[in-house]
């Protein structure tokens, strides 16, 4: 009778189990990472400071099963490592913002978001677009790009936002 009781108990708890780990395989199934198309802006563009339409933004995102959201980052890169620049007073400029992609395996990406002030310092920085997938798998893109007070307006004309 203890035998069949055993039998019976470690059997259930077998196929609950199965169940369980089932379950968890299907959530975790999806390990491939969201894939960015960054046009522009381009390796080593110069961007104006002070440009009232803002950086031309263009890329496509895309994912095997389902996108959650982007998020572009752009800080300093003042001394090509840490990030700062020792003593001379001035205040980089920065932008961080998060775009939701919930319920899209694609999307065309195109804005004019990143407004870099008249008052932002000159230099190298780094531009990152990080792309998640609903299941948390990332992939990130960057640029190094410089600011400047020189560089060539992009030509707005066409575009469509």
């Amino acid at each position: 009778m203890k035998a069949k009781i055993f039998s019976a108990a470690a059997l259930c708890l077998l196929a609950v189990s199965a169940v369980l780990f089932t379950a968890c395989e299907k959530e975790n199934s999806d390990v491939t990472k969201p894939v960015i198309k960054l046009e522009e802006p381009e390796n080593g563009d110069s961007l104006l400071i002070g440009d009232t339409h803002g950086v031309h933004l263009e890329m496509d995102l895309s994912d095997d099963v389902m996108l959650k959201s982007y998020k572009i980052d752009v800080h300093n890169n003042f001394d090509g490592h840490s990030h700062t620049r020792a003593g001379d007073g001035t205040t980089p400029f920065s932008f961080k913002k998060e775009y939701d992609l919930t319920g899209k395996r694609e999307a065309h990406i195109h804005h004019h978001d990143i407004k870099i002030p008249a008052t932002a310092t000159p230099g190298k920085y780094h531009l990152m677009i990080y792309c998640t997938d609903e299941a948390g798998n990332e992939s990130y893109v960057a640029r190094d790009v410089v600011l400047s007070k020189t560089a060539k307006p992009h030509d707005h004309h066409d575009d469509h936002d």
